[in-house]
Formats: structure tokens, C-alpha cells, sequence
């Protein structure tokens, strides 16, 4: 077939060619190296050659015919479309413009006859002449083809270059980027043609549609009397040998595979990422032989990339080769693969599968990194997703609480609507127009207007002497209560009568009134009608009232409307408010934890992100490694769990002068919490491991997430429900604190008669199950947010009125930890952690572990046991000390206290102390409803003055400007009551004002103060009030009021009382002992210690337990407060920023909790 097509001009020539140009387009076969099967090539004309002196001097032109590494030899497959999106964004821009041209041509319909053929050529002649109408382009266009004989080498032809015999130059074959429709050519420089190629199937195999060369019948062009043209045949010759050369090459790997008795090869021999190789497989050396059909199956990198299946074509090559086409993705280091009949029958290298090795920028470690990336951002739009999910499913809730509110507020509104007309219907039946000889309206006077004029007649009235007479009204049984206020002047036309006008509002039926001496605030002598005001009809509004009551229904409902916006809108701008702060605390405690072992180790940058590198600075001096010759660090992450395990041990070096030693790590993007430890040798020897607790540090911003941990509480107590003193705090406290964090926190309870149900939520039965001779039913709740399971032995010993003070008690709380184990037991529970506290549930740890920690399920829970009090139950606390994984204190000063003490002392290297936190939602002065004015710390002088005013309002106090000390206790012994009384005395000899607010369990303690009260009442009774009760709401106002909070109490394990002074900015004035030394640092006496623990001195301090030890500090404080009011002030704030909240001792109990599992 000859086809001609008129050519209006040369591509790449600025002038303009000969009317009788022409094009012939002929068929030939051959195979060129950069088609694929169905593709066909456009040939363009080259420009004329302009003659010049530095002709010679350019440089030499690229190939015009692009070249792949790969040609696809009689029989294969077209490319697999192998990969992901991923793929097509890392392509070259180039590369991604020339992939959618091709597709545009490759697009175009099939060449069927010369019709056909002749606008599929203009066409694509069009499309080159845009691609191509650059002036520099054109310049790079039309490369002479050198005739010379093209000859291979095997190392050359791999590497897709062609060497020229005679001047041994090399001409770079296009790299074949398996992404391209347009032969998926990736052309270096500008192309000299475009190629498309149609697919022509035959016997069983495609015909290939060669190169369509461009021939010119005519004179293109003339310059200088000289033109050129490319030499058609030559390429068609080196096409051809290069498809030999080729097929020779290719049947040299097949023989040399067959003689080794070698199942496959790929070709290039070398694999590189982001390249198309083509796999041989001999299906005659295989365990597939007799099947007709063969599959190629796999993936990459180990099997964790990119997935593959293709199915094989018999080759042309000699013997029982089959082949096809795989892209192998930019990611791989490695080919994984096996082959199989498409069915179950399989080669796959006995079990071992085939693998190969791929050449290219990734390997074991960065594919590692690049699949944690892949999850992250997976996890990332998972979140997105998620967030929109609940978004939608907030905003349809919020549209559906709206509407049920405006239905609500509607039904109020037709509510109020409704009382008004029926109060008004009542007043109308005593309304009328007019009384004779008292009063009269005119309505004639003001005809259009919404005015009338009113007379009033004084005569025999209780104004009948005044002076001044005004009008007091409003309107319609007073809906808006008082509205008009006008003055009366004297009628000229009426002897004695006073009159007024009065413009009527919109909707008024009736006009109430009342006469006196003077306007609001001033009259003293009213005329209301013996107290039944006056009241007129409007006749004129009588036929209007159906449209009022509309109206006045809508003005209603919009003003119920807005009422509820407006509280709404300050309850959000205060939850973020709230919100804001907590925030803001949990950050400042939260880098306080981490820079709380900065004497013995810290990181650089402080917080720890995942995928950066970060720098571990160790000070040996204070640690068992001192004076050691070397340090080595030890690390993993994630608890030691890392599936990469621990890292290879780091000798640590030097940093400057100093005595800090520092190793370098990559945290990995996995990570979310970082650990290790030192030793003296790489191979061991002294370790400071953090006395077996190691070194943990958070890492932030991976993509694995701590796995929660379940924790059980086993307790007696439990706020607000069954409340005796701090135990029952702790409980509710800490497991909020930790379920924040979160974890899943239970709790097991004795269901006591005395519960306060009103706190639980969702109470209900759960199960029974029967021991100790008994049925036990169990219940479940809600309380404070936490789960709750109530346990009811069907005995009733719970059933007493009362937590503490039965005789057998030891009995009945023996009995409850027993039966709290086998309810655990027989609900299939699996804690990871089991929390029993003080005497009365210290029986958990040894039953426990005598009866139950090899049972299915336990055999990995750890146990911790809390002594909250030592005073009580010693025998008890020394057994569960024994049996315990990790047992703690309530602060780290008590736990010293107690350390001689011999149920102690032999099990110190597992007893910590932690300080106790209090619950920063339940003690809020922003969120108090029990004091009259919320505040911070922004505005806490203006919160504090106005809850000393209402203390001293509530109280009978004197409302004066002095300093106020409050006591907030349990009167016994252990709490000071001689200090305490000093401390009354000694504050009302200073002018000072005291409240105390506690009760004693013994009578006759509180008999003595009962004694004192009287006395202290009837001579100081503007300035004491001892209240000799527990009452929670004053307490709160208590706190918020009082300048100083006294704690002076013998010994305090760790005490609340100093914390929540300090929460709502009153100043403590403590006893050193315990937790009150922990907590509170003296602004006098403790300003390196607060340093040190990255706080500022809050308070006033004393040693002793003698009267001068209280006046030490007391002195002190009131003398601050009458003299230097300022700093005083400023120090209020202070404290209300420290956080003694859970949120720091919640870390602590974590770190201990993973340390009892390990």
C-alpha cells in the first residue's frame, strides 16, 4: 500500500516547502527496540542542513530513534500494568506530558484502509508539528543517521547501547520507563519521531507493523543548492539487526540456563528499580511440563510490596521458553516470586520460592522506614476520615438537639402565651372604660393615633392634697411591668380634674395604671385602687388581640431563643477556657517529668519524635557507674518490644569539658516510647538500670500507639460513693488519671447498704456466682466515668450501716478479697494489672498468689500493693509486702519515714513513693458552683474577695479587710489539735479572723471542742467560727476564702489538704513531715530544694510539735500579708499555677505498672 499526503511544510523548517511536496507512507516489517507490539511509527521530515563555517563544530545529535533496554520478542504479553498510584506521581513531569500525548494519539482509530490511513497521518502530523514548533526544539531535531554497520556486545547491549564499527561510537538507547502508552519511552534530549503501534493478531501471534518510513518524491527543500535527507533503508537495516542481535543474545542466556539445568532467567541479567525486565521460564525443567498454561505470581522486598500475577506466553526462542513482561517499582530491593499452572500446581524452588536481588536506592532498612511512612499516612487518612465521620455525626446530633430544643422553647412560648391571656381575661372582667366621678378616657381627641387621654379626679382620693400627680402604668395585666411614666397636668375643662395622655403601645388590650405623688423611687402616696390598680379596656386592641398573642408568642419564643444562645455560648467559651488550662498544666507537668532526671540523664531535643535523631546525655557521677572507665548504652523501644529488638550496644563518648557522656539514635517511626539503660561493659558487668524500673522516655508522632494496659483496683473505698477518708480519693482519682491516658481502668467494691446511689450511673445486675457458702450477686455501675462492679454476698455482710467500726471487720473485708479474686476468675478477666490498697485489701496480693497466678489467664498480671496509712493493719500490710510485685507509698517522704519499720525495711528495693494528686475537675474555682465568683489565676484576687465576703456573710463574721485562716480537718491526735488550738489563739491576737470546719470521731475530743467553740463564740464572735461538722459545700468556699490553710498535723502520709488550699490560691502553713514536706517548700527557708524539682517555694513551714514551731510560720505569713501585700498577692497566684493535679503521679504509677509485668 501507497498512500500520498500533501505536506503544507516541513516540520522543523522555518520556510515553507514546495507546492509539490509529498509524502509516501509504505509498510515494512521489522521490529524497532522501543515498540511494543501494536505500535506504529510517525517519521518526520528533516529541515534542510544550512552550510556554515562552524558546521562541524556542533555537537553531536541524539538517536532519532528511541531505544529501550527491552525488545518484546514474538509471543509476549503487552506490559502488566503493575503498581500504584504512587508510581504515576514519582514520574518525571516530562515523561508524564509525553505518556498523556501518547495516549491522545494511541487513542485514535485503527488504520483500516487508505482513507483511514491518510487523516490518521495529518493527524498525527498535526500533533508533531505542535510538539515541535519550539525553535530550540527544531534545533535539536533531525539528527543525521549514521549508514555504517551496527554491531553488539553483550555487556553494551544489556546497558541498551549500540556500537558503531568504523568510529566505535555509542548511541544511548532511550530507557524503556513502562509507563507510557507512547512505547513508554523516558527520551533523552528531543525526540526525532513519535511512535504508535497497532496491533495486528495472526496465527496465533502479532504482527509486527513497522517503522513507516517517510519518503519524499519531490525536492523538500534547497539551501545553498544543497538538502538531506535521513537514508530509510539504513534504519531499516539496523532495526533488523538489532532484533537479531537480540534474539541472538537471548538464546545465548537460554542455552547457557538450559545446560545448567537453570528453570528461569530475567533479562536485563541485572534487575534495577524502576525498569520492565522480562522473565524466561522453561517450563519443560519444571514441575509444570504438562500444563498448558503457565502463571507468574509475586511481589517484592520478601513478599511486601506490590503484589504480582501475570500469565506467560510460549517464546519464540528455541525450546520450551515462556516469557513475559514484569515492571519492577522504583521500591524494591528484592524479587520474590514462583510460577504455577493458574490452578494449584506449583514451582516454587521446593517451598524456598525464587527470588532476585534488584539494584537500586533502597534497601532492607529503608523499606522498612518507607513502609512505616506508607502507615502513617494510611493511619493519617484513617484519622481524617474518622474525624469527619464524627464530625457530620455531631453536627446531624447538634441539628437534632436543636430542633427537640426549639420544639421545647416553642411549647414554653404557646406556655406563657397562655397564662398571660388567661391572667388578662381576668383583669378584663373587672376592666372598664371609664369609673364616674374618678376617672374617664378620651379617645376622640386622637383619631389615627395610637394616644389616648386619661382624667383623673382627686377629690376625696388619698391624692387630694398633692401637689404633683403621676401616672404609674403599663400595659395588658403588666407584661412588661412598668412601662409609662408621664406626669398629670390640671383640666382647664374639667374643676378638679388632673389629665394626661398617654400613647398606647402596639397590641395593648387593656392599660393598667396606678396614681402618685412623684415618679418611681421618689412618690411616697400611691392611689391603686384599694390595691387592685385600675384597669381600662382598649377597644381599639380588642380586635386586634389574635395577631397580639401571635406576636407576642414569637417575641417570647425569640427571646427564650436567645437566652438559651447566649448561656450556651458562655458554657462553650468557658469549657475551652477550661480546657485551654488544663492543657496548659498537663504540658508544664509533663516537661517537668521529663527534665525530673536531668541530674542523671535528659535528651536533646527534650521531646523525643519518632523518625529524627536524638541525642541521650548521661551523667555517670551520680549513678553506680561513677569512676568507670567506659559506658555503654543499651537501647530498644516500645518496652523492649521492637520488632527490629534492642539496637547494637553504643559505647557513649564524651561531650567537652563536662561530666555529661552522650549517645546518638535514630528513633525508628514506630516508636512511642524509647528505652535503656548503661552498664560498665559492652558485654555487661554494673548496670544502672533505675533500680530495675529502666529508663523510659515518650517519643511522639509515630504511628504505633501504646497498647492500653487493664487495671483492676481491689478496694474498700471509693469517692464520692464510699468516702471515709483519702483511700477512697486516691481510687476514684488515679483511675480517672489513668483512664485519661489511656488505659482501661475497673473497680471492685462491697455493695454497702450505705452507698450513695445517687453518684452511680446505670446501675444494674451483672452476675451471680456462688463461694464461701454463700451466693454473690454482682453488680455494675458508673461512677465518675469509671466501671464499677459491686459485689453482694447474699450473708449481708455489707449490710451494716457503715464501712469501718464492726468487730470483725478484718473478717468481712478477708472475705470480700477472696470473693473479688474469684469473680475475676470466673468472668474471664485478664488484667494486666491487679491494685489492692492499705490493710483492708492487702489479702488480694497473697491470695493472689497462692490460689490463683498459675490459672489460665493470670499467669502475667502483676500485682500492686498501696500503703495509704501505716498505723493500721500492720499484719496485714507486712504479709501483702511480701507477696507483692511493686509496692508503693503516698509520698516520697513517708516512704522514708517508714522505711525502719520492719514490714518494710526487708522489702525496700520494690517500695517507692509517688505523692498524691487531686482531682483538678472536682477542686475547679473556675467550674465551683459552691463559691460565688469563678476565677484563675488571672483574676484570683477579685475571685478570692468575694468569697471571703460571702464566708464572713454566711458565717456571721465581721465583713473587715484582715487576714483569714482557715482549718479544714478530722480532729485527732495525728492531725495536731494542740497545734491546732495554738493556732486559733495565736491568729486572734493578731487581729486575724480563723474558721475551722472538722469533726473528731472520738467524743470526747469533740466534746472539748464544742467547749471551745462556746467560749471562742462569745468572745471573739466577730472574728471565729469553729464548725464542728463535715460539710463538702462550705469547704469549697472555705478554701476559696481563706488567706492561709493550717495543716499542722504529727504525721501526714501525704495529705490533700495543702494541695487544694493551693489549687484555689490560699497560701498552706504546714508541719514538715511527709507529704506535706514533699509538697509545700518554705519561701524562706526551701528555695534551692523547690528549684531543684523545677518548682518555686509556696508556702510557710515549721519543725517541731510545739507551740513555737507554729508561730514560726504563722508569724511569718500574717506578717507577709499585713506588710507586703503585694508579693503576697502574687504568690496566690503562683501556687493556683502548680500543678498538683494526678497528672504527674499517673506517670509515675505507669512506669510502676510496666515494671510489675516485666
Amino acid at each position: 500500500m501507497e498512500m500520498a499526503c500533501q505536506l503544507q511544510r516541513p516540520l522543523g523548517c522555518k520556510v515553507a516547502t514546495m507546492d509539490c511536496s509529498r509524502l509516501r507512507i509504505r509498510p515494512t516489517i521489522g521490529v524497532l527496540n522501543s515498540l511494543e507490539s501494536n505500535d506504529l511509527a510517525i517519521a518526520r521530515t528533516v529541515a534542510p542542513m544550512r552550510a556554515s563555517s562552524d558546521n562541524s563544530r556542533k555537537r553531536p545529535r541524539k538517536s532519532a530513534i528511541p531505544r529501550t533496554n527491552v525488545s518484546a520478542p514474538k509471543g509476549f504479553a503487552p506490559r502488566p500494568q503493575v503498581g500504584r498510584s504512587t508510581q504515576k506521581k514519582d514520574r518525571d513531569p516530562d515523561e508524564e506530558e509525553q505518556s498523556g500525548s501518547s495516549q491522545s494519539i494511541k487513542s485514535r482509530t485503527k488504520l483500516s484502509d487508505d482513507g483511514e490511513a491518510r487523516g490518521q497521518v495529518d493527524a498525527d502530523l498535526e500533533l508533531v508539528e505542535k510538539l515541535y514548533s519550539n525553535e530550540d526544539e527544531r534545533d535539536e531535531i533531525g539528527t543525521m543517521m549514521l549508514e555504517e554497520t551496527i554491531v553488539y556486545d553483550d555487556e553494551n547491549f544489556e546497558k541498551g547501547r549500540v556500537r558503531n564499527d568504523e568510529s566505535l561510537q555509542q548511541e544511548k538507547i532511550s530507557e524503556f520507563s513502562g509507563n507510557s502508552c507512547l512505547g513508554a519511552s523516558k527520551v533523552q534530549g528531543q525526540m526525532e519521531k513519535l511512535v504508535i503501534t497497532e496491533n495486528h493478531k495472526a496465527a496465533g501471534y502479532n504482527k509486527k507493523v513497522g517503522v513507516a518510513m517517510v519518503e519524499d518524491d519531490a525536492s523538500i527543500g534547497q539551501y545553498d543548492g544543497q538538502s538531506e535527507l535521513y537514508d530509510v533503508s539504513s534504519t531499516e537495516k539496523k532495526v533488523e539487526m538489532e532484533a537479531q542481535a537480540r534474539r541472538k543474545f537471548l538464546e545465548g542466556l537460554a542455552n547457557e540456563n538450559f545446560a545448567s539445568g537453570i528453570k528461569f532467567f530475567v533479562f536485563p541479567k541485572v534487575i534495577k528499580a524502576d525498569q520492565m525486565i522480562e522473565v524466561f521460564f522453561n517450563r519443560a525443567l519444571s514441575l509444570l511440563a504438562n500444563e498448558p498454561d503457565v502463571f507468574i505470581s509475586g511481589a517484592f522486598n520478601n513478599w511486601r510490596w506490590k503484589n504480582f500475577t501475570e500469565k506467560m506466553r510460549r517464546s519464540d526462542l528455541n525450546g520450551d521458553w515462556w516469557s513475559c513482561q514484569i515492571y519492577v517499582p522504583k521500591e524494591a530491593y528484592k524479587m520474590d516470586f514462583v510460577f504455577f499452572n493458574g490452578g494449584n500446581v506449583y514451582e516454587n524452588n521446593n517451598l524456598n520460592d525464587f527470588s532476585k536481588p534488584v539494584e537500586g536506592e533502597m534497601d532492607e532498612y529503608a523499606f522498612e522506614d518507607l513502609l512505616l511512612e506508607e502507615q502513617r499516612r494510611g493511619l493519617e487518612k484513617i484519622a481524617a476520615e474518622q474525624a469527619e465521620k464524627e464530625r457530620v455525626v455531631e453536627e446531624q446530633r447538634r441539628r437534632e438537639v436543636e430542633r427537640d430544643v426549639m420544639d421545647t422553647i416553642r411549647t414554653q412560648a404557646k406556655f406563657e402565651v397562655k397564662k398571660m391571656q388567661e391572667a388578662c381575661q381576668r383583669v378584663m372582667t373587672s376592666a372598664v372604660e371609664s369609673v364616674d366621678g374618678l376617672w374617664h378616657i378620651e379617645h376622640s381627641l386622637f383619631k389615627g393615633k395610637n394616644v389616648i387621654r386619661l382624667f383623673y379626679n382627686r377629690k376625696s382620693r388619698a391624692l387630694e392634697h398633692s401637689s404633683n400627680i403621676w401616672i404609674h402604668g403599663g400595659y395588658n395585666n403588666w407584661i412588661e411591668g412598668l412601662s409609662i411614666i408621664e406626669r398629670l397636668n390640671k383640666s382647664e375643662k374639667y374643676d378638679g380634674w388632673w389629665y394626661v395622655d398617654v400613647v398606647l403601645p402596639d397590641g395593648a388590650l387593656i392599660l393598667d395604671w396606678v396614681f402618685a405623688d412623684g415618679p418611681p423611687q421618689q412618690a411616697k402616696v400611691y392611689d391603686n385602687n384599694s390595691y387592685q390598680d385600675f384597669h381600662a379596656v382598649i377597644p381599639k386592641g380588642l380586635s386586634e388581640k389574635e395577631i397580639f398573642w401571635l406576636e407576642e408568642e414569637d417575641r417570647i419564643f425569640k427571646k427564650l431563643w436567645e437566652e438559651r444562645r447566649l448561656k450556651e455560648e458562655a458554657a462553650r467559651k468557658k469549657a475551652e477556657k477550661t480546657a485551654r488550662l488544663k492543657a496548659e498544666t498537663k504540658e508544664r507537668t509533663f516537661k517537668r517529668f521529663l527534665l525530673s532526671q536531668k541530674h542523671v540523664v535528659y535528651t536533646e531535643p527534650l521531646y523525643i519524635q519518632a523518625g529524627k535523631m536524638v541525642r541521650v546525655l548521661y551523667n555517670p557521677f551520680n549513678t553506680v557507674l561513677n569512676g568507670k572507665e567506659e559506658v555503654w548504652f543499651k537501647c530498644s523501644f516500645n518496652r523492649w518490644t521492637h520488632p527490629n529488638g534492642p539496637l547494637p550496644p553504643q559505647k557513649m563518648v564524651n561531650v567537652g569539658t563536662g561530666p555529661h557522656l552522650q549517645a546518638i539514635v535514630e528513633v525508628p517511626l514506630d516508636a512511642y516510647i524509647m528505652d535503656f539503660v548503661f552498664s560498665e561493659r559492652e558485654d555487661g558487668g554494673v548496670y544502672d538500670n533505675k533500680n530495675g524500673m529502666d529508663y523510659h522516655f515518650p517519643v511522639t508522632g509515630g504511628i504505633s500507639k501504646v497498647e492500653p494496659l487493664h487495671i483492676i483496683h481491689v478496694a474498700v473505698e471509693m469517692a464520692p460513693i464510699a468516702k471515709v477518708g483519702g483511700l477512697g480519693d486516691v481510687v476514684t482519682s488515679l483511675s480517672r488519671a489513668v483512664q485519661d491516658l489511656g488505659h482501661k481502668v475497673d473497680i471492685v467494691l462491697p455493695k454497702y447498704d450505705c452507698l450513695k446511689f445517687d453518684h452511680v450511673k446505670d446501675f444494674c445486675y451483672h452476675v451471680s456466682f456462688g463461694w464461701g457458702g454463700t451466693e454473690i450477686k454482682v453488680w455494675r455501675g458508673k461512677v465518675e466515668g469509671l466501671s464499677v462492679y459491686f459485689l453482694e454476698p447474699q450473708n449481708r455482710m455489707f449490710d451494716v450501716g457503715c464501712i469501718y467500726g464492726r468487730n470483725n471487720d478484718r473478717d468481712r473485708f478477708g472475705f470480700f478479697c477472696h470473693a473479688a479474686l474469684e469473680f475475676l476468675h470466673h468472668s474471664g478477666f485478664c488484667p494486666d494489672i491487679l491494685h489492692c490498697h492499705d490493710w483492708s485489701s492487702a489479702p488480694v496480693a497473697w491470695l493472689f498468689k497462692e490460689h490463683y497466678y498459675k490459672q489460665s489467664g493470670l499467669g502475667s498480671t502483676g500485682v500492686i500493693f498501696t500503703i495509704h496509712n501505716l498505723e493500721f493493719g500492720a499484719h496485714q500490710i507486712g504479709k501483702a509486702m511480701s507477696y507483692t510485685d511493686k509496692a508503693t507509698t503516698v509520698s516520697h517522704t513517708y516512704a522514708k519515714e517508714v522505711s525502719r519499720n520492719p514490714v518494710i525495711s526487708a522489702h525496700l528495693y520494690k517500695f517507692h513513693g509517688i505523692v498524691n494528686g487531686i482531682d483538678p475537675d472536682l477542686w475547679d474555682p473556675y467550674n465551683d458552683n459552691f463559691i460565688p465568683v469563678s476565677y484563675t489565676s488571672e483574676n484570683v484576687i477579685v475571685g478570692r474577695k468575694a468569697a471571703k465576703e460571702a464566708l464572713q456573710q454566711r458565717l456571721g463574721l465581721k465583713n473587715s479587710n484582715h487576714p483569714l485562716v482557715g482549718i479544714i480537718t478530722r480532729l485527732t491526735v495525728q492531725k495536731g489539735i494542740h497545734l491546732i488550738k495554738h493556732a486559733i489563739w495565736r491568729t486572734l491576737e493578731s487581729n486575724g479572723q480563723i474558721v475551722l470546719l472538722g469533726s473528731a470521731p472520738d467524743p470526747r475530743i469533740q466534746q472539748d471542742f464544742v467547749n471551745l467553740a462556746n467560749q471562742l463564740h462569745s468572745s471573739h464572735s466577730g472574728n471565729v467560727r469553729l464548725c464542728l461538722t463535715y460539710d463538702e459545700p462550705l469547704s469549697h468556699l472555705i478554701y476559696a476564702a481563706a488567706d492561709f490553710i493550717l495543716v499542722p498535723s504529727i504525721f501526714e502520709p501525704c495529705g490533700l489538704t495543702q494541695l487544694i488550699a493551693m489549687r484555689y490560691g490560699s497560701i498552706p502553713v504546714v508541719r514538715k513531715t511527709g507529704g506535706l514536706y514533699d509538697t509545700v517548700f518554705d519561701v524562706d527557708d526551701d528555695k534551692e530544694r523547690a528549684q531543684s524539682l523545677g518548682l518555686e517555694p509556696n508556702g510557710f513551714s515549721f519543725d517541731g510539735t510545739d507551740s513555737s514551731g507554729v508561730d514560726y510560720a504563722l508569724n511569718r505569713a500574717l506578717s507577709a500579708w499585713y506588710h507586703r501585700r503585694e508579693w503576697f498577692e502574687l504568690l496566690c497566684k503562683r501556687v493556683m499555677e502548680q500543678d498538683w493535679s494526678w497528672n504527674r503521679p499517673a506517670l509515675d504509677y505507669i512506669e510502676l505498672y510496666y515494671a510489675a509485668r516485666k
